[in-house]
């Protein structure tokens, strides 16, 4: 079965290699204050830096999800309000969740249909804003990240990059806070997460000053500090990750193939099917990661049930359109014989 599920999704072929030295070298065994994980965790931060373009002055931690770091920026980073810009399921949430954590959160939903317009945002100190939206296959493109960012000096930017962070190019240096976890675009299975914070980020924990959980901010930065995690971490998910970014290559490299990817699947339903077709309907805020592709509910199931029968697995519907779209990953360990695959099998059904 090969999976096209957005996430958990396919992992890198090589990832069994990686298990199976991981095991002979007592990896999966080794002490998380050991010097042998500081030099894996060092190492692990120096390829992030280097294959995904981060600036050397942003730090980056390890967690165990990017939904802990909704958790995290609630906590540590928001000193009054904090507003969140959404057009879907996974931008609610995080909405709602930081909602119950800090009362009084403002939400300020978009049609998927329409490209997001950089505002003043006067009353927020932090603004949350989801750049690729899983549940609808949507984006907000890196002009408007720094539109946005350039309108609003006096706030914090914080991004959720989870279906896209190590598949496109992102500028970490247009937002404050990035987030993602492995189990998408890294090619990794589930189980780690990944926080980038500028140094402005930083001066903001420190005037929050909120030290009352493992996971306070000031805790994670004092702890990275010397490689480590104020928290047992996921070891295995961490030498996984390095093993990965040794062998893939920079970001600018990844992001134009999956665009390439990304530039054949529209073409293919957008002129050869009548049937299936882009639930974003204006090409400007498609994601190039994550394809929402809609058509009547009974279409939906008999697509997604002959598309297990073939071998594939497809990402069911999210939310409000559940029953009426399914999900294709453009991920990079996806490979392009299987999109080849699947896209035969497709033409079959549109």
């Amino acid at each position: 079965m090969v999976s096209f599920y957005p996430g958990p999704s396919r992992v890198y072929p090589k990832v069994k290699r990686y298990l199976q030295d991981a095991y002979r070298n007592n990896i999966v065994s080794i002490n998380h204050r050991s010097d042998e994980f500081v030099e894996i965790s060092k190492s692990t931060i120096r390829l992030l830096h280097e294959k995904l373009a981060v600036p050397a002055d942003y730090t980056i931690y390890f967690v165990s999800s990017a939904t802990e770091c909704w958790e995290i920026i609630a906590q540590s980073l928001i000193k009054e309000q904090s507003i969140h810009l959404f057009n879907g399921a996974f931008g609610k949430k995080w909405h709602a969740y930081t909602n119950r954590i800090k009362p009084g959160a403002i939400a300020r939903p978009f049609h998927l249909q329409d490209r997001l317009k950089p505002s003043v945002y006067n009353k927020a100190d932090v603004i949350c804003l989801t750049q690729n939206e899983t549940s609808n296959g949507t984006q907000v493109n890196r002009k408007i990240i720094s539109q946005i960012r350039k309108k609003n000096p006096h706030a914090l930017l914080a991004v959720d990059a989870t279906s896209s962070m190590a598949g496109i190019q992102l500028d970490i240096e247009t937002a404050d806070v990035w987030f993602a976890s492995v189990q998408k675009c890294f090619g990794l299975p589930a189980g780690l997460g990944l926080m980038i914070c500028s140094p402005k980020a930083l001066e903001r924990a420190e005037e929050v000053n909120n030290r009352l959980h493992y996971n306070s901010l000031l805790y994670l930065h004092e702890m990275m500090q010397h490689y480590q995690t104020s928290y047992t971490p996921n070891v295995l998910g961490i030498y996984l990750l390095m093993r990965v970014l040794e062998s893939v290559r920079p970001i600018n490299k990844v992001s134009s193939t999956i665009k390439s990817r990304y530039k054949k699947w529209e073409a293919f339903f957008d002129t050869k099917s009548d049937q299936l077709n882009f639930l974003a309907h204006n090409k400007t805020v498609r994601s190039h990661t994550v394809l929402a592709i809609e058509a009547p509910a009974a279409k939906v199931q008999q697509v997604k049930a002959a598309a297990t029968n073939a071998g594939f697995q497809l990402g069911n519907g999210y939310g409000e359109w559940k029953n009426t779209t399914f999900r294709i990953a453009n991920f990079p360990a996806i490979q392009r014989k299987e999109i080849a695959r699947l896209m035969d099998f497709l033409y079959g059904h549109i």
